[in-house]
């Protein structure tokens, strides 16, 4: 007898279905709500930066170029004639004067010219003599009718070829004089003799384009640069004036200031290559630290600016809007103010639009700034007194504490303003 097994109940099945959709429906609804929640905000903390206040100050217009030392007087001192050098009368590089005795040509056999002159002269001094006392009787016996006049016109004649004949003898001698000096040579200027470039017993000529010696003035000298044509019009409006615009010299690496002079002579023409035009200026030089053709950094003092806004450089910023400074609102904020820059001296630049005197700008933590955020400024200061913390160096505790954290920051003052500009 086999057992039949019946079916579960229906009530049983649908019981489970409905407990299922409804742990479903709790489910899903506590997803959504876990999703949906917001988290309380966070107010941002205010970034601590060193602000400086923008003053009235006084503010040097200069133009730093690359120049060369160039001497006033470069001389090769040449033999003029020809002839064995028998003595030299300077030691290399010795301070000679105009007229100082530096070699000696042998001049023996000017001499004997010069004698040879002499001799032709007196003979010729005697013919003339004759030949005058002839005319005086020809012109005594022609007064009488005595002798033909073709006589009388031809002593006159023979008196007038001797006394060129003298003449000519004369400047010979001249000649022989001269020739006798220049075996003497001497200095055509003042200044420092170079290296021998002949020694004694050589025989030399006039042709000679070595020379013998090179003689350079080295006191007073100048110094020689360009500009560009665009700052020609405020130096030629200084000069006009009569002012006497000064010029420094520093070494070639700017690390010292070798000498101070003044500007003295623009050139009369621009280069149109490069669109510059030469300068050149004087200095005494009487410590000789100028050397002649050394590189020589130059600082040539245009004009000075009265009653400028000054910012310490390391306000000013640049990016996207430009050049523009990160200005403390009265809230606690800043804002990216675009500005226009004038000169600058390293540690102070000058504001020609945009800012005031009495305005606060942000000089460091600039990097971790953007428009419109909270600052707490940590020691506001003077125009003035924040470049001399930052010309301090590691005296000045609270830039350096103020540098760490700045320097952590990953955003740069470009990417700080592109993001104020864009929003």
């Amino acid at each position: 007898m086999s057992e039949t097994v019946s079916p579960p109940p229906k009530r049983s099945r649908r019981g489970l279905i409905i407990f299922a959709v409804v742990l479903l429906v709790l489910v899903a609804l506590v997803v959504v709500h876990l999703l949906t929640l917001k988290k309380p905000a966070r107010e941002n903390a205010a970034i601590v930066v060193t602000v400086a206040q923008a003053t009235l100050g006084s503010m040097p217009v200069t133009l730093s170029e690359l120049g060369t030392v160039i001497p006033i007087a470069t001389v090769t001192v040449l033999p003029q004639l020809s002839g064995y050098l028998t003595e030299v009368g300077y030691h290399e590089g010795q301070e000679v004067q105009k007229g100082q005795f530096l070699a000696q040509i042998d001049p023996r056999q000017y001499q004997i010219s010069k004698q040879q002159a002499e001799a032709t002269l007196a003979k010729d001094r005697a013919l003339l003599a004759q030949a005058r006392a002839d005319l005086e009787r020809y012109t005594q016996l022609n007064e009488r009718k005595s002798i033909a006049q073709q006589t009388y016109a031809d002593q006159q004649f023979l008196v007038q070829q001797d006394e060129a004949a003298v003449k000519v003898d004369l400047a010979n001698i001249a000649q022989f004089d001269l020739d006798l000096a220049y075996c003497r040579i001497t200095a055509p200027i003042a200044g420092k003799v170079g290296l021998r470039l002949v020694d004694p017993g050589n025989y030399v000529t006039a042709s000679s384009t070595t020379g013998i010696v090179v003689i350079t003035t080295v006191k007073p000298t100048t110094v020689q640069f360009t500009v560009p044509q665009d700052s020609l019009a405020s130096i030629v409006q200084r000069l006009s004036t009569g002012a006497k615009l000064p010029v420094t010299a520093y070494s070639s690496d700017n690390s010292r200031e070798i000498a101070t002079g003044t500007l003295y002579a623009v050139s009369n023409q621009m280069a149109t290559a490069t669109g510059t035009v030469t300068l050149r200026a004087t200095f005494a030089n009487d410590d000789e630290a100028l050397f002649p053709n050394e590189f020589v950094n130059v600082k040539l003092l245009v004009d000075t600016m009265q009653n400028a806004v000054l910012v310490p450089s390391a306000a000013v910023q640049s990016g996207a809007p430009g050049d523009f400074v990160y200005l403390v609102n009265p809230d606690s904020t800043v804002s990216v103010h675009k500005v226009k820059l004038g000169p600058s001296d390293g540690r102070n630049t000058v504001i020609e639009s945009g800012l005031a005197a009495g305005n606060q700008v942000v000089t460091d933590g600039t990097d971790r700034l953007n428009d419109g955020a909270k600052i707490e400024p940590a020691h506001p200061k003077s125009a003035a007194a924040a470049s001399g913390a930052a010309a301090a160096g590691p005296k000045a505790p609270a830039a350096a504490s103020e540098a760490a954290p700045a320097s952590s920051a990953a955003a740069s003052p470009a990417a700080a303003a592109s993001e104020a500009a864009s929003s």
